[in-house]
Order: C-alpha cells, then sequence, then structure tokens
C-alpha cells in the first residue's frame, strides 16, 4: 500500500494552508481571499492571484444574489457541473448551451453555439450570476446584449479560457463592466474549473469557514 493522505477534511486543510502559505494576497480586498484560495486550488498556479481583475463589490454583490435565490447562469454544462448544490438554496443552474433552440440561432446569427446560448438568457438575466469558463464569444456576446439595453445581473464571474478571444474578452469586461460588479482572470487563462470554483467561493467562502 502507497502512503498518501485519504482524509477529504484533511486534504482540503492541507491544501488552502499551502495557498495561504504561498500566495500573495495583499492587493485583494479581504472579502476576496477565499475566491483567489478557491481558484488557484481549483488550477494548482498561485501567480494566477496577480492576474485577478475585479470590482470592489463583487463578493457582496454575488455573495448576496446567491443566497436570495438568483438564478446562476453558466456557458457550458461543465461549469453548471461544478457548482456545489450544497452551498445553494433554491439558485436554478440554468445552462443553455445544448438547448434545442441553441444549434438554430447560431446559425442565424452567424456566430458560435456558446454565443447563441446567452440569447436564451434574456429571461433569467436581471440580477442573476454569470459565470463563463469557456467560451470568449459567450462573454463577447454577453457584454454586446447589456450593450443594448439587457437588464444587468448581479455579478459576472468571467474566465474563458484559450488562444482566440479569451485574453480581449476579459480584458473588454475589465474595461468597460457595463456597470456589473466583476471577477475574472486576464490573459489566456481561465477554464470551467475555475470558473465554477469562482461561484463556490462567492456562495460558500471556504469549508472551514463553514464549519
Amino acid at each position: 500500500m502507497m502512503d498518501y493522505e485519504k482524509s477529504p477534511s484533511t486534504i482540503y486543510a492541507q491544501s488552502f494552508a499551502a495557498v495561504r502559505a504561498e500566495a500573495d494576497f495583499s492587493r485583494l480586498p479581504t472579502d476576496l481571499h477565499p475566491a483567489a484560495i478557491r481558484l488557484i486550488h481549483a488550477c494548482g498556479m498561485i501567480d494566477i492571484v496577480d492576474d485577478l481583475a475585479f470590482s470592489p463589490d463583487v463578493h457582496a454583490a454575488a455573495h448576496h444574489a446567491i443566497i436570495d435565490g438568483a438564478p446562476i447562469l453558466c456557458d457550458v454544462e461543465m461549469v453548471g457541473a461544478g457548482v456545489i448544490r450544497r452551498y445553494l438554496s433554491d439558485n436554478e443552474v440554468v445552462v443553455t448551451l445544448n438547448d434545442p433552440r441553441t444549434a438554430g440561432l447560431a446559425k442565424s446569427l452567424g456566430t458560435t453555439r456558446s454565443a447563441a446560448a446567452v440569447e436564451l438568457w434574456r429571461d433569467h438575466i436581471e440580477g442573476a450570476v454569470v459565470s463563463i469558463g469557456n467560451a470568449p464569444t459567450a462573454l463577447f456576446h454577453l457584454l454586446e446584449k447589456l450593450d443594448q439595453g439587457w437588464p444587468k445581473p448581479a455579478a459576472i464571474l468571467g474566465f474563458p479560457v484559450g488562444f482566440v478571444g479569451a485574453a480581449e474578452s476579459k480584458a473588454e469586461l475589465a474595461a468597460n463592466p457595463r456597470g456589473v460588479p466583476f471577477l475574472t482572470l486576464q490573459g489566456r487563462r481561465g477554464g470551467s474549473a475555475i470558473a465554477s470554483a469562482a461561484v463556490n467561493a462567492m456562495a460558500a467562502g471556504l469549508p472551514e469557514e463553514k464549519g
């Protein structure tokens, strides 16, 4: 038998302790420290803390929206799957990428399915928490819809990943969040695990904080 840690609670505690010991959170508001710790824990990269961009009120805005039961809008199923349901109340986790209408919308709009799926958020968007962990086109399209007068979500957690449009979409969010509190990771890095970790942090902080 190999000798390795098997206790889930110990693994969590040691992981978060290692992140705290190795990362410098001094540039972040105190209420964003749990989010930064969860994001680092999700990807294993301490240095992402230096690339986080945010509005100072994003934690309060997202947290209160979640505890008040606001919907959580995700660009892909993997983000939705990573949201820990026991941290939620009666929040609906909405993913429209595989909605039967999405492919037709993408064709008519001349865009990706991920962007077209955002069109189906219209009835859910006001006061929602948006978490994007895959598609830059979804973030771009959301910002376009806000420019066109859509109701505002409570917060945007923007973590699209990749080499085409990811850095640019997040730079646009950071430069002009359209009056919406936001958290994003500048550059190419991101991903579904990070996006769902951000939701979990906004909902519940860290495990030890929940007792």
